[in-house]
């Protein structure tokens, strides 16, 4: 098995799509209400050949760059991890003050991922995912581990450049 991990291009962008389609059940993001179509976002791709197993996207503003997804469709070989360190270089080049990004209540093990690796709680945001069914309304009422999803949390990590 030959992983290989790249920056993604123009050129990805129609494959980001489905992606998004196909794992995160549209053709955007949203995150705090902002909209995040495949063309804004910059980010990594892990091929086992032509077979995307890993991505990461994120987009940069203010000095701050926000993971916007992590997907990793090979659990526990660690390629969550390599793609999280990919984009902590990035920051680190671009001279972010911080890296942080927003998950839901019910994801458990994203949470536990992200602070394994140094990012902390910062804010729930209460009830969030009522305004963003708004946007998205093919978001479930119930999420992982059969609990109900409501809140959006964001974590962070504060970089020192």
């Amino acid at each position: 098995m030959t992983l290989n991990v790249r920056r993604l291009t123009p050129a990805d962008h129609s494959r980001l799509l489905q992606f998004f389609v196909e794992h995160w059940g549209g053709d955007f993001m949203v995150t705090r209400g902002t909209i995040y179509r495949p063309k804004q976002l910059e980010g990594f791709v892990i091929e086992d050949v032509d077979e995307w197993v890993g991505l990461l996207t994120f987009f940069i503003k203010d000095n701050e760059l926000e993971v916007t997804s992590l997907d990793s469709l090979r659990e526990g070989q660690g390629l969550g991890t390599e793609l999280m360190n990919a984009v902590m270089d990035v920051a680190r080049e671009q001279k972010c003050q911080r890296v942080f990004l927003i998950t839901t209540n019910d994801n458990l093990n994203a949470l536990g991922f992200y602070q394994k690796r140094g990012f902390e709680l910062v804010t729930i945001y209460r009830g969030a995912l009522n305004e963003t069914r708004k946007l998205k309304p093919n978001i479930p009422l119930i999420g992982y581990n059969n609990i109900p999803l409501r809140d959006e949390i964001e974590l962070e990590i504060k970089l020192s450049n």
